[in-house]
């Protein structure tokens, strides 16, 4: 962790050259992450997306073929074909649960990134220039 000389508890950015990505723990905590409320949030509603979805997909997708092979009343077909559409709603509403705050933390580095490395661009055009060889 850096510190500016004249005032200790500035921190300065130490990042990647390569992928701007932050060095220091306080910068990756700070700047860098979603928050936990957001996080929860896009949890809870990529949970509810992805289960409604999938729940819709499997029951046209189950109840037919169920219907098809299996002869009787209309909750033996329920009593079948439930355990499976329960199942991958399930699985689905897990993946989305965690996918949609990933996909977040993601855009968000990504932004601080491309913003930290477009304001670093001209230092960075010195540095390779005088660093190549004309052979």
């Amino acid at each position: 962790m850096a510190k500016n000389s004249s005032n200790p508890k500035v921190v300065t950015s130490i990042t990647c050259p390569h992928c701007a990505g932050p060095l220091s723990k306080e910068m990756e905590t700070s700047r860098w992450t979603v928050a936990p409320l957001v996080r929860d949030s896009f949890s809870m509603i990529g949970s509810a997306v992805g289960g409604t979805t999938s729940a819709f997909y499997a029951f046209n997708y189950v109840m037919p073929t169920v219907y098809k092979w299996v002869k009787g009343p209309m909750w033996l077909h329920f009593l079948i074909g439930a355990p499976p559409v329960i199942v991958f709603s399930s699985a689905c509403a897990g993946l989305a649960g965690g996918a949609v705050p990933a996909v977040a933390q993601l855009v968000s580095s990504s932004y601080h990134a491309v913003m930290l490395s477009s304001s670093q661009a001209p230092q960075d055009e010195k540095s390779h220039k005088s660093g190549t060889s004309s052979t």
